[in-house]
């Protein structure tokens, strides 16, 4: 097809949302192929990124390389062998020379690999060496095939190498990218001009060009960067468009310092943190003022968010209005109710507690007091926002482990209240670059340091199953003390795919085999709602010994007298995951004990293991876990709407998170609209990467 290089940058925009069909060069076989790839659309293939790049500007001689270096080399394929030394194991070696020295290439169980090389053709090789059986091997190598006697244009070269799939070769998918590049590249620069003058970034169509094929190291680093800039500045422009579709409402200004609020902090039986001080500050600031509070608090564990919380709540019924308070389960709720409760009643604010557990008559009651203004607070579960829940005058949600919610959830419970504030916390660490790149349209608070300071910290221990009699042996050794214990397992029944503890089977062993003399319970997600309450409040009041468990107990239970606990199969839980388990024990006046089972056999299981042994500061695991399984794991599932990070890295790019913040912000705030026809293609641009986005960004 004809080059589209010279078209007007604003048509050769509009032609990145025609089928990938229309490129040069991909017919219908190229078409199913790419579209495994998830490129369905010209923009899609000029936008696949490479991964990795292959070096052939330095090139080491074979003689020359060292064990534990990483290079690239080039030489000829002199032998390609594969070999069965075991059952389930085939090994694929391609020995390559270049007349100075070997060097053998190896893949493990990838037989198909063999087919991939022939005798006499030239090839590079790039990865780290290692020295196995007296031979340089680079295991995994990243490869590309010269041609038959090497071919000299590409040697000199920064290649690309892109994700590819079956029926399309690397260097195939190499033309198509560069077709789509000089066809569809020049397109508009919808990053306003002083901003990228700014920034000192590149243009866009050159950064394009650059990041696919670089002419050098540092052309390719100042692409990356502008690219990942854009990527940021069009997410945050989105959430900028959100916050500012709240602060243009008009909500209740709250009264600070009424009775409610009076009551509470004289009769608090601690003294509040700096950090919780600032906290409530910050809330309390937000209420008095009329723009809609959107604040996120984020603590890590026991460091006190449901006091800051109460104040909050305090503050709403102080001030004549109402207020609601939603946990993920029914647990958490119940555990809410039963710690705030009394505050509140003793400050003379009457509430409930609603839940899909709640009996008909008592929720009857309890929606009846909602709806004419007689109860001033609700703990619950998503049963507050069901279709017949509603209020009189709700000013205030507050949403606990927001993430746990979808955002219907949780922006239903503020629809419950016209321009309600809203305070989201966690008691999950999250990284502050992946805080501001999800929530950037939350003004945050934090509380990392723990109340209690006289408390002992717990100890945590990595131990090899042959430890596991001494474990059980600490467990009966608190017991005996008089104190509790929980085991936690990854699953809850057996799997054929998945060779982990289950709770239900290890329950019953425990409680038939290992610890016959002792109580043990068992607690899993798939219990009805009514029976989990039932299982906790008996191991509150001490009525079990040994609580199995899945995950369902890692936010938020407070059980004081619980001061050890074993996790099963610790590798398959991530370091949030082990922190937040880790602070159901050592909450009272002993010291708690956190002992983990790994199957560490792969370099990341082990490197987390020391972590979660060597720090107690959740967001410096958090940001850990974040650098070692990436953002995509850390979160779980994305947030609605939100657009792909290609290129943006969370761990790396924290200069260009806050910049592109800022920047949002600013354009926004001066224009919310985006109305000024300079600022068309980046509306576009909005438009495109968020899905629905004005739906998306109203709904705030």
């Amino acid at each position: 097809m004809a080059s589209h290089a010279r078209q007007d940058p604003a048509a050769t925009r509009a032609a990145w949302g025609d089928s990938v069909s229309s490129a040069r060069f991909v017919d219908a076989a190229r078409t199913e192929a790419l579209s495994r790839l998830g490129i369905q659309t010209v923009g899609d293939l000029v936008c696949h990124y490479p991964f990795r790049y292959l070096d052939l500007t330095e090139t080491a001689a074979l003689l020359h390389v060292k064990p534990g270096t990483d290079v690239t080399v080039v030489g000829r394929v002199h032998a390609v062998n594969v070999k069965k030394p075991r059952p389930r194991l085939t090994i694929v070696e391609v020995a390559i020379v270049d007349g100075t020295g070997v060097l053998l290439g190896v893949w493990f169980n990838q037989p198909y690999m063999a087919s991939r090389f022939v005798e006499g053709e030239h090839v590079a090789f790039a990865g780290r060496v290692t020295l196995d059986y007296g031979m340089k091997q680079i295991r995994n190598p990243l490869f590309e095939k010269l041609g038959g006697t090497g071919d000299p244009a590409m040697l000199g070269r920064i290649l690309p190498v892109h994700r590819t799939t079956d029926g399309l070769s690397t260097s195939w998918l190499r033309r198509l990218v560069a077709a789509a590049v000089d066809d569809f590249g020049d397109v508009e620069d919808f990053l306003p001009s002083e901003i990228r003058v700014a920034r000192e970034l590149m243009p866009r169509r050159a950064a394009l060009r650059a990041v696919q094929f670089p002419s050098s190291h540092a052309e390719c680093r100042a692409a990356r960067r502008r690219l990942a800039f854009e990527e940021l500045f069009v997410l945050q422009v989105g959430l900028a468009l959100r916050r500012h579709a709240v602060q243009v409402l008009t909500g209740v200004a709250h009264q600070i310092g009424g009775p409610a609020l009076g009551h509470l902090v004289q009769n608090l039986p601690f003294e509040l943190t700096c950090e919780q001080c600032g906290a409530r500050d910050d809330v309390l600031g937000d209420m008095a003022s009329s723009v809609p509070a959107n604040r996120m608090l984020l603590g890590d564990v026991g460091t006190g968010k449901t006091v800051v919380a109460a104040h909050a709540l305090c503050v709403a019924a102080d001030s004549g209005h109402q207020a609601a308070m939603m946990a993920p389960t029914e647990v958490l709720a119940t555990q809410y109710a039963d710690k705030v409760g009394p505050m509140m009643s003793a400050a003379g604010v009457p509430w409930a507690l609603l839940t899909g557990s709640t009996p008909a008559r008592r929720r009857r009651e309890i929606v009846a007091g909602l709806a004419d203004g007689s109860l001033c607070v609700a703990f619950g579960t998503h049963a507050l926002i069901e279709k017949g829940v509603s209020f009189a005058d709700l000013s205030l949600a507050i949403v606990d482990e927001q993430h746990r919610f979808g955002v219907a959830q949780r922006l239903g419970l503020r629809s419950k209240g016209a321009a309600t504030d809203l305070l989201v916390m966690t008691a999950t660490p999250i990284p502050r670059s992946l805080a501001l790149t999800l929530y950037g349209d939350l003004d945050t608070s934090y509380l990392r340091e723990r109340p209690i300071s006289n408390t002992p910290q717990t100890v945590t221990e990595v131990v090899p199953v042959s430890r596991r009699r001494a474990a059980y042996d600490a467990i009966r050794s608190e017991v005996a003390a008089g104190r509790q214990a929980y085991i936690v397992c990854a699953l809850v029944d057996e799997s054929d795919s998945a060779q982990a503890r289950a709770a239900v089977k290890e329950a019953d062993r425990l409680a038939t085999q290992v610890f016959p003399d002792l109580r043990v319970g068992l607690l899993t997600g798939r219990m009805v709602p009514a029976e989990k309450s039932k299982v906790m409040d008996a191991f509150r009041r001490g009525e079990i010994d040994v609580l199995v468990s899945t995950t369902v107990i890692e936010v938020g239970i407070d059980v004081p007298n619980a001061t050890i606990m074993i996790v099963e199969d610790a590798e398959r839980f991530g370091l949030a995951q082990l922190h937040q388990l880790r602070g159901r024990v050592g909450r009272g006046e002993h010291p708690g004990r956190f002992i983990l089972f790994p199957d560490a056999r792969t370099e990341e299981s082990r490197r987390r293991m020391e972590a979660i042994s060597s720090t107690n500061d959740g967001f410096e695991l958090a940001r850990l876990d974040m650098t070692l399984r990436g953002e995509g794991q850390i979160l779980g599932q994305r947030q609605s709407g939100l657009p792909e990070l290609k290129l943006a890295d969370l761990t790396e790019d924290m200069d260009l998170v806050e910049a592109a913040r800022d920047d949002a912000r600013a354009i926004v705030d001066t224009e919310p609209g985006l109305d000024d026809p300079r600022n068309g293609p980046l509306r576009h641009e909005v438009e495109q990467r968020f899905d629905a986005v004005w739906e998306w960004v109203s709904s705030g």
